[in-house]
């Protein structure tokens, strides 16, 4: 049985509501509502749950929410996305075929936003590293030429913490000038973003997630040699990597 169209806009308005006001049951019953329904799941996560935490960004920005009701509203989030994602279906053909370093720079743990692109990378798929909250900066390096990542994401909520965030892409140029650098968090923008030289920002998840096919659609365009144009400036004819 598929849901009409009215069905599917009552589900996808309970999982933005039920997000909205950090209430999990509500959220997990129109979740398996929208299965049962054969309601296209990828739909009813971004339509429903990520539109309900759009709202949430917005609540809290204006001081309406604080970090106690947004962290409710993510654990309403993850419920939903728990049910809704092993259900998600794909055009192989389209699916996007990248990975990405993320984390929250060193000092900062303030990991929600950080949290919610890392989600969006998943649905789209994106092969996603997490190094978590307070990461290292040359934990950010390290990762990237270890896994060979597309994207390099970094966040920071806070501006004593940000600054962390030019040395990682300093570092990364070093290895690899062309790197694909993606930063966000309350205190960046665009301005702060070129200044740095990182190649994009977003004011939210899906504009963070826009971003980065963006990225995807250029490294895709240099072609093959591109990845083993990197790994010859890394390592040494030797086989060991160069460090200067």
């Amino acid at each position: 049985m598929t849901a009409t169209a009215e069905q599917q806009a009552d589900i996808l308005e309970r999982l933005k509501n039920g997000v909205v006001e950090y209430d999990e049951e509500t959220v997990i019953a129109a979740a398996n509502e929208a299965l049962e329904e054969s309601m296209d799941a990828y739909k009813a996560v971004m339509d429903g749950l990520a539109a309900g935490m759009d709202v949430v960004g917005k609540y809290f920005a204006s001081g309406e929410y604080f970090v106690p009701e947004v962290l409710m509203c993510a654990d309403a989030l993850y419920a939903g996305l728990n049910i809704l994602k092993p259900h998600i279906k794909m055009d192989p053909a389209k699916m996007v075929k990248g990975s990405v370093v993320i984390g929250t720079v060193e000092g900062d743990i303030h990991d929600i936003g950080k949290n919610l692109v890392k989600m969006m990378f998943e649905v789209a798929g994106f092969i996603v590293h997490d190094l978590g909250r307070d990461v290292p900066l040359d934990s950010f390096v390290d990762k990237y030429l270890e896994t060979d990542s597309d994207i390099v994401c970094m966040s920071a909520m806070m501006t004593t913490t940000m600054i962390g965030m030019p040395v990682v892409i300093q570092k990364v140029r070093e290895k690899n000038p062309r790197a694909k650098i993606l930063i966000g968090g309350a205190p960046i923008n665009e301005d702060i973003a070129d200044k740095w030289g990182a190649d994009g920002t977003g004011k939210d998840a899906p504009n963070a997630l826009q971003e980065a096919l963006n990225m995807i659609g250029v490294l895709r365009e240099l072609g093959d040699d591109f990845k083993a144009d990197r790994k010859a400036k890394e390592w040494g004819e030797d086989g060991v990597m160069q460090t200067s």
